[in-house]
């Protein structure tokens, strides 16, 4: 079996509750949910999607108690999941299956066409829901036992927005979200937004102007301020009312002639604290930031250029192994308020993406970054890196492919990586996906539990302690 072959083919199998073997000891001590989010389903009729990230949305539920481990996945039954049955599938980021019917739809709505609802990029809790994230503003919320649709989630809030974060901030220190919206216009904005816990109503932390505007996937907190980093990957506004588009893979151009702009945003007053410019560079995801006396330390990982989102089309990714990707690199930006100067350093040699840090020190001072070792052959690894000495850990098979890594302290830890570390690793000789539960200071395993079916390569999830 290749890494295509599994990893990006449709899978239509729906379990409930299933127990699966489990190969060495669950920890007692770890009692929660971990919900993962990600496309499941390429095919629409008798075509192929064009891009992964226009897969139908499946989520993927793993609860612990008490050393066992039950599973479920079930797709999200969306419009767009309605409309794939009957063989259309609209407004995706790189496929739009309506042809000439998008013309139409197009000068009849006076604009952009409603945007899809294929929720199949993240998850999140708002005000007791659960919900399903994507980057337009349709999110869907579901029941956390069953995995059950319950229909489209509105915020109590009319803050405009074209295009919106899937990765929410989720803040322990102030218990509260912080995310952002892109708005289109004669002058585009970003407007980023705090979500109290138990509300749903967004307050606008601050609304900037934008150049671009940019494609921007992530965003970080410290205890004071909201980093949003606006690489030259920009958005066409006038591509998006072209009826002859496939979707927002269309609008993205690269403008190296911009350097990328990181925004530094009081969390308080909403003023621009800083807004240094660097070289052109683009990422999608944010480790963490955090003060550090007068500066504020910025860590993600960087891709040279915006190349990264053609190569993830599935026409690359569907090749006899895994695709030529870009590799990414862990950076630190170190960012000087006084002087709005940004500089810049590696902190790990290999290649990184999907990185994460514990709950516990989210806004705050950071020393380890978890995610995967991108740049095996025949594999993706784990890797551990020390952001203060510069040393990593990894761990790799071949044949193993490790997705996204959720680090989930012990509820008595007295260090940052005291805990455990959950992925799901696709396994091609056994043609199946693991869930693989790794010590977050070794990176030993301590237990690996067999699904029933090899999962396609999703995107994000979050681990909830009470569900």
């Amino acid at each position: 079996m290749t890494v295509s072959g599994a990893g990006f083919h449709s899978l239509t199998t729906e379990v409930h509750d299933h127990r699966p073997t489990v190969e060495g000891s669950i920890p007692d001590w770890l009692s929660g949910t971990l919900i993962r989010n990600g496309p499941a389903r390429f095919e629409v009729g008798d075509r192929r999607v064009n891009h992964w990230f226009d897969g139908l949305a499946m989520l993927r539920r793993y609860a612990f108690n008490d050393g066992s481990l039950r599973y479920s996945n079930r797709f999200l039954r969306t419009d767009a999941y309605a409309e794939a049955m009957d063989g259309r599938l609209t407004g995706q980021f790189g496929t739009d299956t309506r042809g000439w019917r998008r013309i139409l739809e197009t000068v009849t709505s006076l604009g952009i066409p409603d945007p899809t609802d294929n929720a199949n990029v993240h998850v999140t809790r708002i005000d007791g829901e659960y919900v399903a994230l994507t980057e337009t503003p349709r999110r869907i919320a579901f029941d956390p036992e069953t995995l059950e649709t319950r229909g489209h989630f509105r915020f109590h809030d009319d803050l405009p927005e074209h295009i919106t974060a899937a990765h929410l901030v989720d803040d322990p220190h102030r218990d509260e979200l912080v995310g952002f919206a892109t708005q289109f216009g004669r002058t585009p904005q970003y407007h980023l937004y705090r979500l109290p816990t138990g509300c749903r109503t967004r307050e606008v932390i601050a609304s900037i102007d934008a150049n671009g505007p940019a494609y921007i996937h992530d965003c970080s907190v410290t205890a004071d301020h909201v980093i949003i980093v606006e690489s030259p990957l920009v958005l066409s506004v006038s591509q998006a009312l072209n009826p002859f588009t496939e979707g927002a893979i269309d609008m993205l151009d690269w403008q190296p002639e911009r350097d990328t702009r990181v925004l530094v945003v009081d969390r308080n007053t909403g003023d621009i604290v800083a807004d240094p410019t660097l070289d052109p560079a683009f990422t999608f995801h944010h480790v963490n930031a955090y003060v550090d006396g007068e500066t504020i330390v910025l860590d993600l990982v960087e891709f040279p250029d915006g190349g990264i989102v053609d190569t993830m089309s599935l026409s690359e990714l569907d090749g006899d192994g895994f695709p030529a990707v870009p590799d990414a690199h862990l950076m630190r930006y170190r960012i000087d308020p006084d002087a709005n100067t940004v500089s810049r350093t590696r902190l790990y040699d290999g290649a990184m993406e999907m990185p994460r840090v514990a709950r516990s020190v989210v806004g705050q001072h950071h020393r380890y970054a978890y995610g995967q070792a991108t740049d095996r052959a025949g594999a993706n690894g784990l890797v551990k890196v020390d952001c203060e000495t510069g040393t990593a850990r990894e761990w790799w098979k071949q044949s193993v492919y490790i997705e996204e890594p959720v680090p989930v302290q012990h509820p008595d830890a007295d260090t940052e990586d005291e805990g455990v570390v959950l992925a799901t690793a696709l396994n091609l000789k056994r043609e199946r996906t693991e869930l693989m539960v790794f010590d977050a200071a070794t990176l030993a395993v301590q237990a690996r539990a067999v699904l029933p079916h090899a999962e396609p390569f999703g995107f994000h999830g979050r681990f909830f302690k009470n569900v």
